[in-house]
């Protein structure tokens, strides 16, 4: 009880001691004069750019918007400080909605004059806001009548694993989305792709969820997808046994090489690597290019290699060969 006594004698000579005393009004003196100068300074007159939602109401069910339903004009306004804060921090900024059936629409797009948008948000405003610049010349948006198709989806950005793994797969789900556009955009849509995708240094499978990239006209349905890339350790392997195959032959000729069969080398994934066959790849010798150009030797060519498989080589460019005739029967 003494100690609590204590402290609050000693608080009390602290707070009201002559030196601390003389702060303490300064103190005082200092908030109303700063609250003095912040009514002076909002009792003046500025102007300050806002954003102000736009959204189409009273769409009929046949139609599908393609752009986004919400969009927003930049529009200056002035007036009061105390005004202006009103409508940064709390919910006084105008919020104007746009009746489908009141503008005329054309090829698939309906445009919004801006001295309409300057009305409808002069009407929310406060009487002492002034619209003194719309900095948007028109509002378009676009629909259709339900036009659509279904296309894949592909990753698109920069997703670069760490050194020695690559990228040995990518899941998408859903792997296809739906595509609301006009009928001449949905002609040259085949894929769609997701916003840019910037990632690295990693080994693990990555699952990302993104949104798909927008284009003006175009509505996609779902418009996030969830992409998985999958990784593998790259690994310098070969694979002997691939049959040489001759390629253009004439009927009743065969080409035989010495040897028949070549090794590949080339790098994978360790995966990849366990379920590769010779006849995953092709090695042909081409028939014209001998005829064209005879030698004692022919050249070989890897014609093609199954996925996941990159810096593939022959173990040799040349070999010797023969051109047999088959006998008619």
């Amino acid at each position: 009880m003494d100690d609590t006594r204590n402290v609050g004698t000693t608080m009390r000579d602290f707070l009201f001691g002559k030196t601390n005393k003389e702060l303490l009004i300064f103190l005082f003196f200092l908030a109303l004069s700063g609250t003095f100068w912040l009514f002076l300074t909002l009792n003046e007159s500025y102007e300050r750019d806002f954003d102000i939602p736009v959204t189409i109401t009273n769409v009929p069910k046949n139609v599908m918007l393609t752009s986004e339903e919400t969009d927003t004009v930049r529009m200056t306004i002035r007036d009061k400080g105390f005004t202006l804060v009103t409508y940064l921090y709390g919910n006084a900024l105008p919020h104007l909605e746009v009746n489908y059936m009141q503008y005329n629409r054309n090829n698939g797009i309906c445009t919004v004059p801006a001295a309409d948008l300057q009305k409808l948000a002069r009407q929310q405003l406060a009487s002492g806001s002034r619209i003194t610049v719309v900095k948007t010349d028109k509002l378009e948006y676009y629909y259709n009548y339900g036009d659509k198709k279904r296309v894949p989806v592909r990753w698109s950005g920069r997703v670069i694993p760490e050194e020695l793994y690559f990228i040995s797969g990518v899941g998408y789900w859903p792997d296809s989305v739906t595509v609301y556009a006009s009928p001449e955009k949905l002609d040259s849509i085949n894929v769609i792709y997701t916003e840019q995708l910037n990632y690295a240094n990693f080994r693990d499978t990555l699952l990302i969820d993104c949104r798909l990239a927008k284009h003006k006209g175009i509505k996609t349905v779902p418009e996030e997808v969830k992409v998985g890339f999958y990784t593998d350790v790259l690994t310098e392997e070969s694979l002997d046994g691939i049959p040489v195959q001759g390629i253009n032959m004439p009927k009743g000729k065969t080409l035989r090489t010495f040897p028949a069969k070549v090794k590949v080398s080339f790098v994978t994934g360790a995966s990849v690597f366990r379920n590769l066959r010779p006849d995953h790849f092709r090695v042909v010798a081409d028939y014209n290019e001998l005829k064209n150009n005879p030698s004692e030797k022919c050249h070989i060519y890897l014609k093609s290699t199954p996925p996941g498989i990159s810096r593939a080589r022959l173990s040799v460019s040349q070999v010797d060969y023969l051109i047999e005739e088959q006998s008619a029967e």
